[in-house]
């Protein structure tokens, strides 16, 4: 009995400071995340066949969702995570902010994705798509316009199709990059990964719109990235 008492006491004890700040587990698997999200829209953009610079000059903001896992959609929790990273300023003109982290859910993407690791690539190519992705889910196709981006540098990005969309969508898996239709899923801030990286206070939002965090070293390499290949927002 009264090891129970003294069982109970140091349980006490023990459970604020369990509670008070998300395990480092946690927190280094999302600065990874934000650091594979570098590496891949680096390799990307190193490619012949990548995405239209003039995409990538109007888009406000770009998401990159890195090694995604089929299970992650057909077993459980039916979600991939990455980051976006948005231009800066009300308008989204402005360079490149600090990313912010973000996830996709929708057990239908777990069928367009093969065997191995499947990277994900999404931008944003309107005020009203980046302003609505701040403040909650989105639904892609219903509450946001998508479509299977164009790939190539003679690629022509100014149909009806591209010109309408708000959202255009990539994959590479294997090596193979191309457009994908995402249709039907949703895109969301993840704010408890967003707390694990900047602290308590962070949100999507603050992160982005009021620019109220600078990238951590391992999101830097996708802000720089992103700068070089597009320093200037061309409408």
């Amino acid at each position: 009995m009264q090891l129970s008492k003294y069982l109970a006491a140091a349980l006490l004890l023990i459970a604020p400071a369990t509670f008070a700040a998300p395990p480092a587990a946690d927190k280094d698997k999302d600065v990874d995340r934000m650091e594979n999200a570098g590496t891949v829209i680096d390799e990307i953009l190193n490619i012949p066949d990548d995405i239209p610079q003039d995409l990538i000059d109007k888009a406000r903001c770009v998401v990159v969702l890195p090694s995604v896992l089929k299970a992650a959609f057909i077993v459980g929790g039916s979600y991939g995570r990455g980051v976006m990273v948005c231009r800066t300023g009300a308008d989204f003109k402005g360079t490149w902010g600090a990313p912010a982290m973000y996830a996709l859910e929708g057990g239908s993407i777990g069928f367009q994705i093969g065997g191995q690791a499947t990277d994900f690539v999404i931008l944003v190519m309107n005020d009203r798509g980046a302003s609505s992705l701040l403040k909650s889910k989105v639904k892609l196709g219903a509450d946001a316009a998508v479509a299977a981006g164009p790939k190539g540098r003679d690629a022509s990005a100014n149909t009806d199709a591209y010109m309408r969309a708000e959202m255009l969508s990539y994959s590479r898996s294997r090596g193979v990059f191309a457009g994908i239709s995402l249709e039907g899923s949703t895109l969301r801030p993840d704010n408890d990964a967003n707390r694990n990286v900047y602290g308590k206070a962070a949100t999507a939002a603050a992160i982005i719109a009021e620019s109220k965090f600078e990238a951590p070293p391992e999101g830097r390499k996708l802000v720089s990235r992103l700068q070089k290949a597009s320093p200037t927002l061309k409408p």
